[in-house]
């Protein structure tokens, strides 16, 4: 035996009473002998008195016996196991204590208490001393016979409620405790009673008789006890009251639920119902959730507690019942909720804290100021009977206040149940206004964005367009991708389509600024890489404005800078299409047959980094062809490897037919991009059309005064060809005016074009590069009040340079003949 081992055995009690004696000389003979040892190892006295006490053990505890009379010689005694030999040379077990007998009769002599264990590795238990552990046991111990009917059980049992242990017997658990739902266990025990398993560690949830409106929880074990023969005499079981530890576990499951299901969205009355659903059934059966009108709408509340004075503005944002359609609630979402001025919920608000009731007054009128048949509701008719009332609040503003009602459950909210409340309203609270917060942002965001894109694509006769905007930042709904259609002189149109590096509100709002300052350089009727050049210069100007003042160096770029944008007009005239880009993918062409093919356009560098001038195409277009113009996102990898395969997934796209050109550009966009893309998503489509040889009228003039009068009748007769013969004082008075003008200060040749669209516009065109000036004349003045009367008697004016000279321009309404 080891020392170890020797220390381990010398720690425990030694029943007296059950040991053998042995008298043992100082060298180790037995010189005493008694019938129990006999009876022990089947030695007779005669036998045994004399022999070494080696000789009675097995061989390799024999060679011990010097070294243990040693140790019993210098610490007195000695505790360890010994294994024996008995006569017939079979082998026992003994746990042995030596002790030195005083006899003043003659030399020293040990005396050896013997105990069997049966081969057990700790003691052979004497009656009494199991009697002393399981009577002085803590846990509740009990056996039942095959009929489940109690044969014994400890005091400590009593405390789970039946009585004494002598009011138990013959009895069994549904006798005893009537209140408990004793099928579950007794269907345990009958399962061990049949298989011979132990269960270990079941829990049981119930309602102790001694406390019926306190939940309390039992771990339960059970054992089956077998006779020698191995049939089972019984079941015995332990019982043990983990209470606290299960309501802890149920609090930590329910906090860790909040943590999962509350705040998924940004949507507050969807995060303020995920509130009441956590906490029902779980601590509470009816769960509502008020908050105030102005956290609805994305306000700011005053920080703080609320005023004593006025009313508080509710609403219901949310509620829960364990009873299907939430029949104790007496308001309905989205419905408002008024509370009576000193009730309760009112005190809660204004002073931040919150409050509990174990037990309301079943006649007591319920708070809501709402009444079922003419008269107002009662707890008792609600069947609610214990509540809570926590304060919604967060970064120390009060948004609003969740009430907890128990209804089928009979316990009443303990100060427990309050704190468990506080903290699930508190970790809901910060998503709440969360949801807040953001509801604020994306309606200013949305605001920005209605300010920024086109709210609907303006009327004109050249193009059929169609367009479809996907943003990546799915929470604003904004990015810094646009399009826009701006109607140009001449019946033209300009096609835009550009992005600004990013996403979000920032990108966004740089957008905004590009989208500006391209449509103020169409109305100045610049060729598309002037239009460009002019962007650059623009976004380049501002970078380094900007640099200056944050104080950073130049290379610190602003969000415009390495914008894209291609930039296209299309003259229905005569089907003539013009178009540049910088750093923007070019534009594909829809054939009226079908066929898709891409324009070979330069690619000038993106906007703000500087670079060579940018340079345009011109093609021409058949009617009813569709140019698509998009940003990188419509493609998925934008890389210069995969330009052909992306293109050739576009194509596809391109070629699918649809009933309309709507249809078809957010039919191209789904199949290119996934809902939630990578990169902000901007497609334009237009269909062209070309205006009919009916609606355009043409003449040379030669630049001669006489010219003057010929051109105003001719324009008359045309007017009356087209029946607009209400628009003939008018456009006589425009034409005499404008080749009067041309005649008098430009050179070359002299043209006069009539074209009847959505407006009637008249242009002159001359050889001259210098732009007319509108002059306010003095009364005295003889001349200089041509271009003035022109702008009073139409709807716009303007001049636009073409590579011969220039075109000045004159529109009337033919929707809304007043100038």
């Amino acid at each position: 035996m080891g020392t170890h081992e020797e220390r381990g055995v010398a720690r425990h009690g030694f029943d007296v009473a059950d040991a053998v004696p042995v008298l043992l000389d100082a060298q180790g003979r037995v010189t005493g002998w008694t019938r129990d040892a006999q009876r022990l190892l089947a030695y007779a006295a005669s036998e045994a008195v004399g022999r070494s006490v080696a000789e009675l053990l097995s061989a390799e505890d024999a060679g011990r016996v010097p070294e243990l009379i040693e140790r019993c010689r210098v610490d007195g005694g000695w505790v360890g196991l010994l294994t024996a030999l008995r006569r017939d040379g079979s082998r026992v077990r003994l746990m042995v204590r030596i002790a030195a007998a005083q006899d003043t009769r003659g030399p020293s002599r040990w005396l050896a208490l013997l105990s069997e264990l049966d081969e057990a590795p700790g003691w052979d238990m004497s009656r009494a001393v199991l009697e002393q552990m399981v009577a002085r046991s803590p846990v509740g111990i009990a056996i039942v016979d095959t009929d489940l009917r109690y044969v014994w059980s400890n005091s400590a049992l009593a405390q789970y409620g039946g009585g004494p242990p002598t009011r138990r017997l013959g009895l069994r658990l549904a006798d005893i405790q009537p209140g408990l739902d004793a099928e579950s266990i007794e269907a345990q025990m009958r399962r061990v009673l049949t298989t011979g398993e132990p269960i270990v560690g079941y829990e049981h949830v119930g309602h102790a008789r001694s406390a019926p409106l306190r939940e309390t929880a039992h771990m339960m074990s059970f054992t089956r006890l077998d006779d020698g023969h191995g049939h089972p005499m019984g079941v015995y079981y332990t019982v043990e009251d983990i209470t606290d530890r299960h309501r802890t576990r149920r609090r930590l499951a329910l906090l860790d639920r909040a943590g999962q299901h509350i705040g998924r969205s940004l949507d507050i009355t969807r995060t303020a119902q995920e509130l009441a659903d956590v906490a029902v059934p779980g601590l509470a059966d009816l769960v509502t959730v008020d908050l105030l009108e102005s956290v609805l709408g994305g306000g700011e509340p005053a920080a703080g507690p609320l005023s004593d004075t006025g009313p508080v503005p509710l609403r219901r944002a949310g509620h829960r019942s364990g009873t299907e359609r939430v029949p104790e609630a007496v308001v309905g979402i989205g419905e408002v909720v008024t509370y009576p001025a000193g009730s309760p919920p009112i005190r809660c608000l204004r002073t931040a804290r919150s409050w509990r009731a174990e037990r309301l007054d079943p006649l007591g009128e319920a708070w809501t100021e709402h009444a079922r048949g003419g008269r107002a509701a009662i707890f008792l008719e609600l069947g609610l009977h214990s509540v809570m009332i926590v304060p919604i609040r967060a970064r120390g503003v009060t948004l609003g206040l969740t009430t907890f009602f128990r209804r089928h459950r009979q316990e009443p909210f303990e100060e427990d149940d309050l704190n468990l409340a506080e903290d699930l309203v508190s970790r809901a609270a910060v998503c709440v206004d969360n949801a807040r917060r953001y509801t604020r942002e994306r309606d200013a965001a949305l605001v920005l964005q209605r300010s920024l894109l086109p709210h609907q694509l303006p009327e004109q006769d050249a193009v059929e367009v169609s367009a479809c905007y996907r943003p990546a930042d799915e929470l604003t709904g904004l990015g810094g991708d646009w399009y826009d259609v701006i109607p140009l002189s001449g019946a033209r149109v300009a096609l835009v389509v550009g992005e600004v590096p990013g996403h979000g509100i920032d990108a966004a709002a740089a957008m905004g600024r590009l989208r500006t300052a391209v449509r103020t350089l169409a109305l100045l009727d610049l060729p598309p890489e002037e239009v460009l050049a002019h962007l650059d210069d623009l976004v380049a100007r501002s970078a380094r404005e900007e640099a200056v003042q944050m104080g950073v160096e130049e290379a610190a770029i602003t969000q415009s800078v390495g914008s894209g944008c291609v930039y296209v007009i299309y003259d229905p005239v005569d089907g003539q299409c013009t178009m540049a880009a910088a750093g923007h993918p070019a534009p594909a062409v829809v054939r009226p047959d079908g066929g898709v093919t891409f324009v070979d356009l330069p690619q000038g560098a993106p906007l703000g980094v500087g670079g060579p001038p940018f340079e345009s195409v011109e093609l021409a277009l058949a009617a009813d062809s569709t140019l698509a113009l998009h940003t990188d996102g419509l493609l998925a990898h934008g890389d210069d490897w995969a330009i052909d395969a992306d293109r050739d997934r576009l194509r596809a796209a391109l070629e699918r037919r649809a009933a309309s050109l709507e249809l078809r550009c957010r039919t191209v966009v789904d199949a290119l991009v996934p809902a939630r893309p990578h990169d902000d998503v901007a497609l334009l489509m237009a269909r062209t059309r070309l205006l009919g040889a009916e609606q355009v009228a043409d003449w040379d003039l030669p630049a001669d005064p006489a010219a003057v009068a010929d051109a105003r009748k001719t324009a008359a007769r045309q007017l009356s060809e087209w029946g607009l013969e209400e628009f003939a004082f008018t456009t006589e008075l425009v034409v005499s005016e404008l080749v009067t003008n041309a005649i008098r200060y430009a050179t070359g040749p002299i043209r006069l074009r009539l074209i009847r669209e959505r407006a009637l516009i008249c242009e002159v065109f001359d050889g001259g590069a210098t732009a007319p000036h509108l002059r306010h004349p003095r009364t005295t003045d003889e001349g200089g009040r041509g271009l003035l009367l022109v702008s009073q008697f139409t709807q716009r004016w303007g001049t636009r340079f073409v590579p011969e000279g220039k075109i000045i321009w004159a529109e009337q309404s033919l929707t809304d003949p007043s100038p």
